[in-house]
């Protein structure tokens, strides 16, 4: 059933999560676009109810999270993990409230538009209540991807991600600090929050592993793409690998097209896209850096070049802030795509 409630020029709105990692980072992107907020909401667990969180200039104390929270709230922007998010996520819709989810439970659910709004905001029109944020590789690609394929249409893309501690939350964060630390003062290195040691290492291991080789992170971006992009036919291969880098991901993305494009054609396309930035003159040093990117809202491409082993192929290198484009920008700019205009 299509959603018909109106929604209000000020919104309720509430954080579900608010004190993890991405759920700061939506109270800071609602405060620094003016998000046009009746009142903001920080909800979370039992086990920080009561602590306060800074938000315009004052803080906000937060609630147990429980179904009665959503009376009255018109917009919740999940980032509490997909079990809460599949208990918690039809009940605040039930209660009348748009739910923006930051989890993979409702992702490829075809009632639940999958939403980029660089990409396709038309599919914010027909949510039913719960509208699903992608997953974090597969935004930074589908924002890089959505201009070319205006271009002509993509037949294959070929990804290899370096993903930053942060896309695994606060603690693995921490856990790159501390390892770190230890490492370079000769101390024994903890592993809990990945699979090896984070600290100068990469770890071709992000989710688990399927029948196929490949793990749950690379068939995310595949099916992910496919449904943003509204473009089943198109085939994705991915290697998602975890780097010792805290909070943007980095990608190499070859695209093969079905007809010729020119490099100058691409270029033009990606400058004027929505959302992106290039930083590509590798003369001067020029392209996106992980390092030098945090805290930054578009997505960065450089090392725009000919891929000359396939037909009609164009290779870039893709770097986006995780925590702001690969999660709460992208959700709080849903938020906005649902604003009356």
């Amino acid at each position: 059933m299509a959603w018909n409630k109106p929604m209000p020029a000020r919104p309720v709105v509430a954080v579900a999560g608010a004190t993890g990692a991405v759920g700061r980072e939506m109270l800071k992107v609602l405060e620094q676009r003016a998000f046009p907020a009746e009142r903001v909401i920080a909800l979370a667990s039992s086990r920080s109810a009561g602590k306060e969180l800074p938000y315009a200039g004052g803080h906000l104390t937060v609630e147990l999270m429980t179904p009665e929270s959503f009376e009255g709230v018109d917009i919740a922007l999940f980032s509490a993990g997909g079990t809460i998010s599949q208990i918690m996520g039809p009940q605040a819709a039930d209660r009348g409230c748009v739910v923006i989810d930051n989890s993979s439970a409702f992702r490829m659910d075809e009632s639940v538009p999958l939403v980029v709004p660089e990409v396709n905001p038309q599919d914010v029109s027909w949510h039913s209540g719960i509208i699903a944020n992608p997953n974090c590789s597969t935004i930074q690609m589908v924002v890089a991807l959505k201009p070319l394929n205006d271009l002509a249409p993509i037949k294959r893309v070929v990804v290899s991600t370096y993903q930053a501690a942060s896309g695994a939350g606060q603690a693995a964060m921490d856990e790159l600090y501390s390892q770190s630390r230890d490492f370079l003062i000769g101390q024994e290195l903890h592993v809990e929050q990945f699979a090896h040691r984070i600290a100068f290492n990469c770890i071709p291991h992000i989710d688990v592993f399927l029948d196929d080789g490949s793990t749950k992170e690379e068939w995310k971006m595949v099916v992910e793409t496919q449904k943003i992009l509204h473009a089943p036919d198109i085939k994705v291969f991915a290697t998602c690998v975890r780097v010792p880098v805290l909070r943007c991901h980095s990608e190499s993305i070859d695209v093969e097209f079905a007809r010729p494009v020119s490099l100058d054609a691409a270029r033009a396309a990606l400058c004027s896209a929505p959302g992106i930035a290039m930083m590509d003159d590798p003369a001067s040093g020029t392209y996106p850096m992980p390092a030098m990117l945090e805290g930054t809202d578009e997505t960065f491409i450089g090392r725009l070049r000919v891929d000359p082993t396939v037909p009609h192929g164009i290779s870039m290198w893709v770097v986006a802030d995780q925590l702001r484009k690969g999660a709460a920008l992208n959700a709080v700019q849903i938020a906005e795509a649902l604003l009356p205009r």
